[in-house]
């Protein structure tokens, strides 16, 4: 009955005013009652949504001014209104620089005067709550980009300052086999470029893509990542087994189904162990009536359990043992949520990792 009403505290320590209002304003607004600084808390702790308070100037222990003006303090979004049988204008300029008074109206009051005066505590509640949801969005964009130009400058350093070296030592170097060394370090630091280069590619695409849902043809993306990861397979001795059960067609944004297989196979082939002479990535697709599901499983390195929670916060790497942007799982949780998928991952240090990806189906149009 109540749902959708904005919801409005009036505190008084008489009851018949506290009835009396409530009856009054039941059928336009959720109405609460408090008839002391106490039980106003009470409903201020369990009803974070109010937007207005209205609260008697009169009270036997506190002013209505003093109230509002602690009620300001511990919850600072409600819209506050005196009410007040007093004409002393310094009182009332008080009472708007102490509490931050919205507004204050003179007893007795009009009907017509408290419903004004709610309606619009509502609109400026509105207001001053959506000015405060941007500025904490504002102030995570902030915080972001200050980790983000630090992890550029940090990640691309490495890679360059290491080229830098490697092209001093082949200046004086005769000798073959030490300029083969030389040539492979340079070529792990420009992989190492590329991949944190495609990495903030991905991230930029996901903040400023549109999703685009089509059929997704899995034979056919299935062979572009066997493609893409061949080289790998050969150079690091991994086998890639893919199994693909797919009982209906699937729609979804092919960007995105993309960008969220390619990183966890980058993953699965990135963390193997090097000492290992059975070296797995194994990929499970399966699309029934209500989900697909994708599974990416290795026997690589694994992460311990305490980061698992953090594996998905930008820029965190788990491990130092391989290189890593710090984007990629973040990338794909991202899109995740853009999709309405979900991902979990079962790890255990040391034996491998499995990432499990649910996506819901979407019908056709």
């Amino acid at each position: 009955m109540n749902e959708g009403k904005i919801k409005v505290l009036y505190i008084d320590d008489e009851m018949p005013n506290l009835l009396g209002f409530k009856a009054s304003f039941r059928f336009n607004f959720h109405i609460f009652i408090a008839h002391s600084a106490e039980d106003a808390f009470d409903v201020l702790n369990k009803n974070p949504d109010i937007e207005v308070v209205l609260c008697d100037q009169r009270m036997p222990d506190t002013t209505g001014v003093e109230l509002l003006e602690m009620i300001r303090s511990s919850h600072p979004f409600p819209i506050r209104i005196l009410i007040t049988g007093y004409t002393d204008v310094e009182s009332i300029i008080d009472a708007i620089n102490r509490g931050h008074i919205f507004r204050y109206i003179k007893k007795p009051w009009q009907e017509n005067d408290i419903l004004s005066a709610i309606n619009e505590a509502h609109q400026y509640y509105l207001t001053t709550s959506m000015l405060a949801q941007k500025n904490e969005e504002l102030k995570k964009a902030y915080r972001e980009l200050d980790k983000f130009a630090y992890s550029v400058s940090h990640d691309l350093k490495g890679p360059i300052s290491s080229i830098a070296g490697a092209v001093l030592l082949l200046e004086d170097e005769n000798d073959m086999g030490e300029i083969r060394n030389v040539l492979r370090m340079i070529k792990d630091s420009v992989e190492k470029m590329d991949q944190f280069i495609t990495s903030v590619h991905d991230y930029y695409k996901i903040q400023r893509g549109e999703l685009k849902i089509e059929k997704i043809d899995f034979p056919e993306l299935i062979h572009d990542l066997k493609s893409i990861y061949s080289i790998a397979e050969k150079i690091q001795h991994i086998h890639l087994e893919v199994k693909l059960n797919e009982e209906i067609e699937f729609r979804s944004d092919l960007v995105s189904i993309r960008l969220i297989l390619n990183n966890l196979l980058s993953n699965a082939f990135k963390y193997q162990r090097a000492d290992s002479d059975n070296k797995i990535v194994e990929l499970t697709i399966n699309v029934d009536k209500n989900n697909a599901i994708f599974i990416v499983k290795d026997n690589g390195i694994g992460i311990r359990q305490e980061y698992i929670d953090k594996i998905f916060t930008i820029f965190y790497r788990a491990t130092s043992e391989s290189y890593g942007s710090g984007f990629g799982l973040y990338n794909v949780h991202d899109v995740l949520q853009k999709i309405n998928g979900d991902i979990k991952v079962n790890s255990t240090f040391g034996e491998g990792t499995e990432f499990i990806v649910t996506i819901p189906v979407k019908n056709k149009k």
